[in-house]
């Protein structure tokens, strides 16, 4: 079988796993997010459920018999300021850094981020409320939280700023623009000429480096979209290819690919190089997925929803929505770059995990 059939195939089994996924009673493409996910018990999972279902779906082709009706239950988990929150979580149950503003701040931009994420794989037209982004256009409060941006962990920080940006592009006609320069401004800063990535300590060790690597690839996300050359590109690039080529976790084998992907369509360094490295990885991914036709993230230990610490969680290695899109936007970007026309992809727009920026020849 051909690698291109392979991954037809592989398609084909996805989208009839996702349908499995699929919660009844409700308007079609609102998912569960695996078999270990008992909806009764826990509704709120019911969104990024839908909101990772829905983006792998509409990235493979797929379509939802009732969109308007997906678009106003997804529309429901949105608060006044535009923010989407999973109901359920609590206080005393979140966690990402010790300030309790900075752990919110966090989960809601990300929430919202893929939730918007999903509004505009089902409706493009829908105009998104970004009322609790306004403040940042603020030149003065932007420089405030990018002070406060901690880069010994650069992997969270990289999320922030991704997410961030992606509201700010949505607010260009209200002083968003302006606010993105001060973004670039600050990362052209910050950058660390020897590796091409932001964070703190990536000489010291092996980890420091990788987690450097992973936030790095949220933050080139604002270059690619802004039509801006990334600077040490090369740098890092030559990293992502000293990579094995086996599978990882989902966040870092799409980071890796997403990495030289976007290299490979910017400059001519190590392009063939970069082409052997991903032929093999889409091989090892391919035979990654699971008998159901959907992926795991890793085969061992416990998977919880980001930043939800005492809340849901399920077994590692069984299919799930979060690292089925995961895997396929590593997938696809993969068979756009070595097989352009072989399926009409569709990537998202906002920039965050699986955004792709147009491909030159």
């Amino acid at each position: 079988m051909t690698m291109e059939q392979r991954i037809l195939e592989a398609r084909t089994a996805t989208l009839a796993w996702l349908e499995t996924m699929r919660m009844r009673g409700a308007p079609d493409g609102v998912s569960r997010v695996s078999s270990a996910h008992d909806a009764a018990r826990w509704p709120g999972m019911l969104l990024p459920g839908t909101y990772n279902a829905v983006i792998c779906r509409r990235l493979l082709g797929g379509e939802f018999s009732d969109p308007d009706g997906l678009l106003r239950w997804l529309l429901a988990y949105r608060r006044n300021d535009g923010v989407f929150r999973i109901p359920g979580m609590k206080d005393d149950a979140v966690f990402k850094r010790p300030e309790p503003d900075e752990t919110w701040g966090y989960i809601d931009f990300h929430v919202t981020n893929y939730s918007l994420g999903a509004v505009e794989a089902i409706a493009p037209e829908e105009m998104p409320d970004l009322e609790f982004a306004r403040p940042f256009v603020n030149r003065m409060h932007l420089k405030a939280w990018l002070a406060d941006r901690d880069l010994r962990d650069p992997w969270l920080e990289g999320n922030n700023i991704v997410n961030l940006g992606s509201f700010l592009m949505g607010l260009r006609g209200e002083g968003g623009d302006h606010a993105l320069e001060t973004l670039l401004h600050w990362h052209d800063y910050h950058q660390d000429p020897a590796t091409g990535f932001w964070g703190v300590g990536q000489s010291l060790n092996e980890t420091r480096l990788l987690h450097a690597m992973a936030g790095s690839m949220h933050n080139y996300h604002l270059y690619y979209a802004l039509g801006r050359s990334l600077p040490y590109q090369d740098k890092a690039v030559d990293y992502a290819l000293s990579r094995p080529t086996g599978i990882d976790s989902a966040c870092i084998d799409v980071d890796l690919v997403d990495l030289l992907v976007h290299a490979h369509d910017a400059t001519d360094y190590r392009r063939d190089e970069i082409r052997g490295w991903l032929r093999e990885k889409l091989s090892a991914l391919l035979g990654f997925q699971n008998a159901d036709g959907g992926f795991a993230d890793e085969m061992s230990g416990v998977r919880r929803q980001d930043g939800w610490v005492r809340g849901y969680e399920e077994p590692q290695g069984i299919s799930n929505t979060f690292s089925t899109w995961f895997r396929w936007i590593a997938i696809a970007m993969i068979a756009d770059l070595l097989f352009p026309g072989l399926h009409d992809w569709h990537f998202r727009r906002m920039i965050g995990i699986g955004y792709r920026k147009e491909r030159r020849p």
